[in-house]
């Protein structure tokens, strides 16, 4: 069913790197080794877990096999996308903490061929002070994602928590790229710079491979001045990192989560999904260009 909302205007989309109206449907072009993706800021309320809920769901119906991982500790990309993740059921904490196999907590999306999910529960909370003690406490999860092969898998979404504590750096050792959703609104760019300086320091001690590949705008509300002020004020500052795709404003992106399902799912034809899938296809036919 085709959303009747309405969609508030949004700069014009420049055509992506390496795309072209041939690539609209259909599979897109798998990258030639496994990309791990950290989706990380340290302000709430960003669109973090929404990003790297939605961005799965739309790769993954373009032939691209997904994980998302949950680092949050509210769960809330697990409740997204209808994996159970009640206290006992085992979940990312065990892995960390008490060296569980991935493999044993990777669950299958429902109806989402080539999506899956690794879950947060609440015990994730009480991980950051246990980590302290325990040995190569940074790296955990880069150890389980590397003994991690029970699937072919063409990307991994790590969503963290927003802080930056351990969970936050285990998640950027763990992977080669950073994301950075920065919304439409006053005070956007205020604690990125410290996200950048954290990045830069786990970069130099931790993780020489590690760097900011994408920045997305999200939230953006084209009947505001300050929208395209923000955008612009962001495009000026990082420049190409920035997809060319924002995400608007959307009530059914709000929606999507309280029925176990991304928007793109939830209602394809809402401003929300159209822009998520976008946002998908630019970072996937980025990714194929950035190869070749």
């Amino acid at each position: 069913m085709v959303s009747r909302e309405t969609a508030p205007s949004t700069p014009a989309a420049a055509t992506p790197v390496g795309y072209s109206s041939a690539s609209r449907e259909g599979q897109w072009p798998r990258p030639p080794k496994r990309r791990v993706i950290t989706i990380a800021n340290q302000k709430g309320g960003v669109g973090k877990t929404t990003t790297a809920v939605n961005l799965a769901a739309g790769l993954s119906m373009h032939g691209q096999r997904v994980l998302v991982l949950d680092l949050d500790p509210q769960g809330n990309a697990s409740t997204a996308l209808s994996v159970e993740h009640r206290g006992d059921i085992p979940s990312v904490y065990e892995v960390l903490v008490e060296d569980l196999p991935l493999k044993e907590i990777v669950n299958p999306v429902p109806d989402m061929p080539d999506l899956y999910c690794a879950p947060a529960t609440i015990g994730l909370a009480g991980a950051e002070i246990e980590l302290v003690s325990l040995v190569a406490r940074e790296a955990r999860l880069k150890r389980a994602l590397e003994a991690f092969d029970s699937i072919d898998l063409d990307y991994i979404f790590i969503d963290c928590p927003p802080s930056l504590g351990l969970l936050t750096v285990n998640a950027m050792v763990a992977a080669e790229e950073v994301m950075i959703p920065i919304q439409c609104e006053y005070y956007a760019l205020e604690g990125v710079s410290q996200l950048l300086q954290n990045v830069e320091l786990v970069r130099v001690h931790l993780n020489q491979a590690l760097r900011v590949s994408t920045i997305l705008l999200t939230m953006y509300d084209g009947r505001t001045r300050l929208a395209s002020q923000v955008a612009e004020e962001v495009r000026s500052h990082f420049g190409e990192t920035v997809l060319n795709t924002v995400i608007p404003r959307s009530v059914r992106v709000s929606e999507a989560p309280s029925y176990g399902q991304s928007v793109l799912t939830y209602d394809a034809g809402s401003s929300g999904a159209l822009a998520y899938m976008d946002a998908a296809r630019e970072i996937a036919f980025r990714g194929a260009a950035t190869t070749e």
